[in-house]
């Protein structure tokens, strides 16, 4: 009996030793596992403690690492998570304290915290949270001292030996993984920076490829999108550029994933768009939902239709000082995080230079091409200016004129001329140039009855190239060539009516496109029309838009026709017949009499040309002294006075005029009106009652 109750008592002793060395080793073993599957510190402290419960009593468990940077103890993680946290987080080596010494010393320490009285300042707050013994242990690898484990409870008075030997254990372990962990998360890192110093690099060397390879603005601005897409997500990119003429910003250009590029050429106010603002701050900045609505309800609203949330810009600046702004949109709210934002800016100095070297190829491309067109057009202007020669006469009408020129001229006031054909209108517009502050620009002439619509819409606007069959090139149009010169609109009544609110847009807007084109362009020109039709009439009949008519009419000057100018004749004769025998290389002949007579007496319905064709054929066909006018070239009328009631011609044409008239009620034009009576074309109608004097009370 005794022999059994001492085997009896012996071997539950040996069981219970043997028990609790194999469910240390079985705890050791689960934290290996736990220490090779997380790679977290945090999330490896969390269930380290829910591991380790079973073996070692404890309440609360601590790492505190070392920071080689400060020399400090840094408390990173106290489980568990609803303990209150320390009033510090760190703490100097120098401070002494349980930590301190623990890694200085590497020897384990436990120490009990029942006794009263002042404690150092980690001790106090553990005391504070109910704790009664605490267990400090050193974190050390083969290669360094990383920090110390500290672990406590409450209500326990010490730890045995075997506890804190076996918790040293763990500790050996926890250094090795805590040592991984700094290695993966540094490794971690450095991936991250070398990733983000991969993508700042690819995108400098995209956007550096772009800067020597990429002239064209419209695939520059493409491929910016593409390098940036790479490194920055956003939905639309746009480019907002300084108008230096106007000191405004121009939305220039927008690229969208989904709409491709455009060309708003949209004027922003100040300080009401995140370009605006961003451009007045000259730096970075980036621009929410709440930041939209702050700037205003157009811009918010403007965004939000596209769907996007965050937008970032970026101040564009080269040595000449701010371009504009590069702007990127997301429809990510939390998009463009500092980092990128940070790249963004050091991309943007290179996209500075590409956007500024695109600009320049384009302005001097257009320049190159303004220039040739000028040429071709100014070698016309040569021959015709040569065949215009000066304004001669000194009638009392033409005296009018000539003061109404010299009053308009130094202003940039548009002009129409009116008068019938022949009379010298486009003399008189150059003159009005020659005599303005655009002289030494380029006066350029349109007859709007020269060429059909379609044609005189890409002669006045221009095109590009693949805007219709046959554009093979970019044209410049006469609006464009005219830039700070004037534009001379010779027979605006012939411009077809929808192509008039193109030619109103450049009047009131000073603005128009290309064909084919969407790029709105500025330009600065001052427009002089002139016509031979009644425009009134035309306005009644919907030929002619009344609000062009008044955009042209601020300053009218009426030309006089020939017959209303006779005593200028004489002097008109002798120049054209000096200029006519200079050039076939003959001496002037003399004017006869008679034939002065003649010419003054005739009504020249053709006014001006019509003399100057009159005495062209007379230089030709003169071979002496004096000038043979041909009396046959001038109607009977002219030279032979008619018998007393006898009916002329023009009496004739003009009461059958004024008949048909009054048998239509006064209406020219339509199947019922009178030129449809007369068989007449309505334009021929009109050019003949003009001619007659006819107007509405005569019928």
């Amino acid at each position: 009996m005794g022999q059994e109750g001492q085997v009896g008592h012996i071997v539950p002793s040996e069981t219970d030793a043997v028990a609790d060395a194999l469910s240390r080793f079985a705890a050791i073993l689960r934290v290996s596992r736990t220490l090779a599957m997380h790679r977290s510190i945090a999330e490896l402290l969390r269930v380290l403690s829910a591991e380790l419960h079973s073996v070692v009593p404890f309440d609360y468990l601590a790492l505190i690492l070392h920071e080689e940077d400060t020399n400090e103890m840094r408390l990173v993680i106290l489980e568990p998570a609803g303990l209150p946290q320390p009033p510090f987080s760190r703490r100097p080596v120098d401070d002494a304290g349980p930590a301190a010494t623990v890694w200085q010393t590497q020897q384990p320490s436990v120490i009990p915290l029942r006794a009263e009285g002042p404690l150092p300042p980690a001790l106090e707050f553990i005391r504070s949270i109910g704790m009664t013994i605490t267990c400090w242990l050193p974190l050390t690898t083969a290669r360094r001292r990383i920090g110390v484990l500290a672990f406590g409870g409450a209500g326990a008075t010490d730890y045995s030996g075997d506890a804190v030997a076996f918790m040293q254990q763990v500790a050996a372990q926890v250094a090795i993984a805590v040592d991984n962990g700094f290695h993966f998360d540094q490794a971690q890192e450095y991936a991250e920076l070398l990733r983000a110093d991969r993508d700042r690099l690819r995108l400098l060397l995209d956007v550096n490829n772009l800067l020597v390879s990429e002239l064209d603005y419209a695939s520059l601005v493409k491929g910016v999108s593409d390098a940036l897409k790479r490194v920055i997500e956003h939905q639309q990119l746009s480019l907002v550029l300084l108008d230096r003429e106007s000191n405004e910003l121009r939305l220039e250009m927008l690229f969208d994933e989904t709409a491709g590029i455009s060309h708003p050429g949209t004027v922003l106010p100040p300080g009401r768009w995140p370009a605006s603002v961003t451009f007045e701050r000259a730096v970075p900045s980036v621009f929410r939902d709440a930041d939209l609505d702050a700037l205003s309800t157009e811009a918010a609203a403007s965004f939000r239709s596209r769907g996007l949330k965050t937008i970032c810009c970026v101040p564009l600046t080269t040595r000449q000082g701010k371009i504009g702004t590069l702007n990127v949109a997301s429809r990510d709210p939390d998009a463009y995080r500092p980092a990128d934002v940070g790249l963004l800016a050091q991309a943007s100095i290179q996209i500075a230079i590409a956007v500024d070297n695109a600009l320049a190829y384009r302005s001097l491309t257009e320049s190159h091409t303004h220039l040739a067109v000028e040429n071709e057009y100014l070698a016309d202007e040569v021959r015709i200016e040569a065949e215009f020669g000066e304004i001669i006469g000194t009638s009392p009408s033409l005296k009018k004129v000539l003061k109404e020129v010299s009053t308009v001229a130094p202003t940039d006031a548009t002009v129409l001329i009116m008068g019938e054909t022949g009379t010298g209108k486009e003399l008189v517009a150059r003159a009005i140039h020659a005599l303005s502050s655009r002289r030494s620009r380029t006066f350029v002439r349109l007859s709007g009855a020269a060429l059909p619509g379609g044609l005189l819409e890409s002669e006045l606007f221009g095109y590009e190239r693949g805007a219709f069959t046959g554009a093979t090139t970019t044209r410049i149009g006469r609006v464009e060539l005219a830039h700070r010169g004037t534009l001379f609109v010779d027979e605006v009544g012939d411009i077809p009516t929808d192509l008039q609110p193109k030619l109103l847009r450049v009047l009131q807007e000073r603005e128009f496109e290309r064909l084919g084109s969407t790029v709105t362009r500025r330009v600065d020109v001052r427009i002089i029309a002139a016509t031979n039709r009644v425009l009134e009439d035309m306005i009644e009949s919907g030929d002619f838009r009344s609000d062009l008519y008044y955009r042209i009419n601020v300053f009218p000057i009426h030309m006089p026709p020939l017959r209303e100018r006779r005593e200028d004749i004489p002097a008109l004769a002798r120049y054209f017949t000096e200029r006519f025998a200079r050039r076939l290389r003959r001496k002037t002949p003399s004017i006869p009499d008679y034939a002065m007579d003649a010419l003054c007496s005739w009504q020249w319905p053709g006014n001006i040309r019509e003399l100057e064709n009159v005495l062209e054929r007379a230089v030709i066909l003169s071979t002496g002294s004096e000038l043979r006018v041909h009396l046959k070239d001038l109607q009977p009328r002219a030279i032979r006075p008619t018998r007393a009631n006898s009916p002329t011609l023009r009496d004739t044409e003009r009461d059958a005029i004024v008949r048909a008239l009054r048998e239509s009620g006064g209406i020219v034009a339509g199947p019922a009106g009178a030129a449809a009576r007369l068989g007449l074309k309505r334009t021929t109608l009109q050019s003949m009652m003009r001619k007659f004097g006819i107007k509405r009370p005569s019928y």
